[in-house]
């Protein structure tokens, strides 16, 4: 069943990657990653590229812009392999959380089934 707006066939998809289905086991990223892009977009850029950069002009998610592509998230890390491999783009994780110590959520949740 295909979505409205959303044009995910197989055919698309392998085109868009080049025929590549997964990214390589380095990909640099995940979900979270926030892509920055280190150029403007240029003339003869695969659109999906160009619309990446455009987007990415300031810290973007992997997942929002796989939301906004409206393409799978595996398709979206490939084309940003792609663009990071050209020095296109660049990757920073999020900082990690401070580990919560686990007594404190434990409190948390009896207050919470105390309501």
């Amino acid at each position: 069943m295909s979505r409205p707006g959303r044009d995910d066939s197989p055919d698309r998809l392998y085109t868009l990657t080049g025929g590549r289905a997964r990214s390589a086991p380095d990909n640099p990223f995940d979900l979270m990653t926030l892509v920055v892009a280190e150029c403007d977009p240029s003339t003869g850029m695969q659109s999906e590229h160009a619309t990446i950069l455009r987007l990415a002009q300031r810290p973007t998610a992997v997942v929002e812009l796989a939301a906004v592509l409206k393409l799978p998230v595996s398709i979206t890390k490939i084309l940003l392999s792609d663009l990071l491999a050209a020095g296109r783009v660049s990757a920073r994780h999020p900082r990690k959380a401070a580990v919560i110590d686990p007594d404190v959520l434990e409190q948390v949740l009896l207050a919470l089934r105390n309501l």
